[in-house]
């Protein structure tokens, strides 16, 4: 039975249906002799007769094998069809994609991007993973952003690079910017030892400034609410306070240092070698516009 052709099937299915061999042509654009063809092709493959041919007018009859025939053969058709839809769906972006991101890109990124695939791709099924280890893999994600270059078989796109601002309670230090060595011994809560954080912190040492760390989260809201309560300064990227809507905050001020610290590389990685679906490749030209707009805006 692995003989079985599906054009065979679907000119046995439509003279079934229309009753005779000359209307069931006419309604596959076929010839009538090409599904007389195809039907003694499906009787050949199946050991049988699927039709009994009384001749003249009168119409074409399905056997009891060809009954059999006919309703495993019309569930095939409709899964064939099923499967084509599908195929086009994924051709056109449906489909599902994963993607790994963390904070700053979720709040400030990720929000154009989703909503620009979601109005070209209505049916997608877009996933989110908001983890930050200090080795970071790719493992089955799409997508994955992260600030910095994930080592491993990958490749990437660098989308913006992320300025370090000093951001602490209004009138805590005058307008404009800050020298790094006011900084130095000063109350200051930070992100835990992770990802960039000791590159940061080493880079305000090299420029003269030993802040007292008194708090640590991964959390930037609550970092910036312990700014706000008088725990201390936060040095963050321009990313994160964007995020929060920083500016727009009366009890926070927002400040350049000088001199400036390196700034955090954004990236946004796909595995290596791995044919990406049509999804994955529009996401991906979304998140460099959308940097490219963001990074313009800064």
């Amino acid at each position: 039975m692995r003989d079985v052709e599906l054009r065979h099937l679907a000119a046995f299915v439509a003279i079934a249906e229309e009753g005779s061999f000359g209307r069931a042509a006419a309604r596959l654009g076929y010839t009538q002799s090409t599904v007389s063809q195809q039907v003694a092709a499906l009787e050949k493959t199946v050991g049988g007769s699927v039709f009994d041919r009384p001749g003249g007018p009168r119409p074409a009859r399905v056997t009891p094998l060809g009954a059999v025939v006919l309703e495993r053969g019309r569930e095939l058709l409709a899964r064939s069809a099923a499967l084509g839809e599908a195929v086009e769906r994924f051709k056109a972006g449906d489909g599902r994609i994963d993607i790994g991101t963390f904070q700053s890109v979720s709040s400030v990124i990720l929000p154009t991007v989703i909503r620009r695939l979601r109005d070209e791709h209505p049916g997608c099924d877009i996933r989110l993973s908001e983890e930050e280890p200090d080795t970071p893999q790719i493992g089955q994600l799409d997508l994955l952003f992260y600030d910095g270059q994930v080592d491993g078989d990958v490749e990437r796109v660098k989308l913006l690079d992320d300025p370090y601002l000093l951001v602490a309670g209004a009138g805590d230090f005058p307008d404009g910017p800050v020298r790094l060595a006011r900084l130095d011994h000063a109350p200051m809560v930070a992100w835990p030892l992770d990802c960039d954080q000791p590159e940061m912190e080493e880079a305000l040492a090299r420029g003269g400034a030993h802040p007292r760390i008194v708090f640590r989260t991964a959390v930037n809201d609550a970092l910036l609410s312990m700014v706000r309560a008088g725990l201390g300064c936060a040095v963050l990227p321009w990313l994160a306070l964007r995020g929060a809507n920083v500016e727009a905050d009366p009890t926070l001020s927002v400040h350049e240092l000088r001199p400036s610290l390196p700034a955090r590389e954004i990236y946004l990685h796909w595995p290596a070698g791995r044919t990406l679906s049509p999804l994955a490749s529009r996401a991906i030209e979304i998140a460099v516009e959308v940097a490219g707009d963001i990074s313009g805006s800064a």
